[in-house]
């Protein structure tokens, strides 16, 4: 009987890995199966696997590792660590591949597993492919047995070296700054705090005790309002489950998104001669404000479909070492090879430290975001978007309208039945009549 996970149409491996309900769709066998396949598709390891904090994610890394060691591949454990940590510890051993358990910002019941590159990146589409072809059709493979058996290590130093690099690599100590830190519950419970002390921050900790099931309830980059009410004029940081999203709030309980950090962090690389090849990385969803802004500063900006794994190609393809996404995935491909919401924290600060200004200020100067409007329409079938002519002429007729002041964006979504419709506008009431107007046009065309 095949697997609930493979009888989902379409790939198996999403733009972040395979997610699931932990142990009713996600479960030991299915890890199990996976970490074989994949364990067959190389030469030699070992593998370098990491989680967060959820109750499930013992089970499933014993889980995979068991798949690895029937492969013949041994196995380095490094317990509960940031997916930055993790990238960063497979491309600075001898892994030849990586694996994160966790399902990022998504409530604790789930779980994910994402399959990362001897450098640390996201396994490519084609080599994804190759795993998933092994798991539906695993016909003949070797079956080591004895000394060939692969088997467990655990690297006990995993959170000293990672966190060791990150501090390292910063510009300045950031002695006297007064921050705040959400953990979410999650993977940068102890990383974060053991960093920013090592930076001789002032810290204030929040959302780090977690109990398994707690991860990402109520606090952390997908909730900051939570931070924004306690920072009480301070900088706030706030971290999804597996850390490699970051949202900040400013001194005066502002949030300040990716797109928002990635504008301050390129217009002070430009003015320092720093941002490479005077260019950054975005996706589509990247606010107008934020386009606008690096078109003010005369910085080229490339967009990507939605999805950090995009932007790496992107940035690699364009030799850019700045890029990201309004969600809090930054990639500064200076230091790293994915989303790091701690690097991305000290960057900020960086960025503070090096001018004078405080996080408030330097918001305000880097861009205007325009009011935007996201409208997810349920449809049965997302076939024939491309196609459908009455949506295409509204979109044509709302852009006329905004004579460039503005934009909008139609497509559908990736995993749900819906087809996502997206307004920015230079006033909330009219994004507000554009995306209502838009919308109904879709429920109409697709009922």
């Amino acid at each position: 009987m095949e697997h609930p996970l493979l009888a989902r149409p379409g790939r198996l491996f999403g733009t972040d890995g395979v997610r699931g309900v932990a142990n009713l769709e996600l479960d030991p066998q299915f890890a199990l199966d996976m970490g074989r396949a994949a364990g067959l598709t190389l030469l030699e390891g070992p593998v370098l696997i990491g989680r967060d904090t959820r109750r499930s994610g013992e089970m499933l890394s014993s889980a995979i590792q068991a798949g690895f060691h029937s492969a013949g591949i041994d196995t380095v454990d490094v317990g509960v660590l940031p997916s930055g940590g993790i990238s960063h510890l497979t491309s600075e051993t001898s892994a030849e591949m990586g694996v994160v358990i966790s399902a990022s910002h998504n409530p604790a019941s789930d779980n994910g597993i994402k399959l990362l590159s001897k450098l640390g990146t996201k396994l490519t589409d084609q080599q994804e492919d190759k795993i998933e072809e092994r798991m539906r059709k695993p016909g003949a493979r070797r079956v080591p047995f004895g000394a060939g058996v692969g088997t467990r290590f655990i690297k006990s130093d995993a959170l000293e070296s990672y966190v060791g690099a990150l501090a390292k690599g910063a510009d300045y100590s950031f002695q006297g700054t007064e921050i705040v830190l959400d953990c979410a519950n999650g993977a940068s419970f102890q990383a974060a705090p053991m960093l920013f002390d090592r930076l001789k921050a002032q810290v204030d900790l929040l959302g780090a005790t977690p109990d398994g099931m707690n991860i990402n309830d109520g606090c952390g980059a997908t909730n900051p309002g939570f931070l924004a009410e306690r920072v009480e004029g301070r900088v706030g940081f706030a971290f999804d489950g597996d850390a490699d999203r970051l949202i900040a709030v400013d001194e005066s309980g502002v949030i300040v998104d990716g797109d928002r950090i990635m504008a301050i962090v390129a217009l002070h690389w430009k003015r320092g001669d720093r941002l490479k090849n005077n260019l950054v990385v975005s996706t589509v969803m990247s606010n107008f404000g934020f386009k606008r802004a690096m078109r003010e500063a005369g910085i080229e900006l490339i967009e990507t479909k939605v999805g950090d794994r995009y932007v790496v190609e992107a940035m690699n393809a364009n030799k850019a070492i700045l890029g990201g996404e309004q969600s809090g995935h930054i990639i500064f491909a200076d230091r790293g090879r994915t989303g790091d919401g701690l690097l991305t924290a000290v960057r900020l600060l960086e960025v503070m430290a090096g001018t004078g200004k405080p996080l408030a200020e330097l918001g305000a100067e880097a861009m205007v975001a325009y009011p935007q409007v996201l409208t997810n329409v349920p449809v049965a079938s997302k076939d024939g978007l491309d196609d459908a002519k009455p949506v295409w002429d509204h979109v044509k007729q709302v852009e006329d309208e905004l004579q460039g002041d503005g934009r909008v964006l139609i497509r559908p979504s990736g995993t749900e039945p819906l087809i996502r419709v997206m307004v920015e506008a230079p006033s909330q009431d009219r994004a507000d009549f554009y995306a209502g107007e838009l919308a109904s046009t879709v429920a109409r065309v697709f009922a």
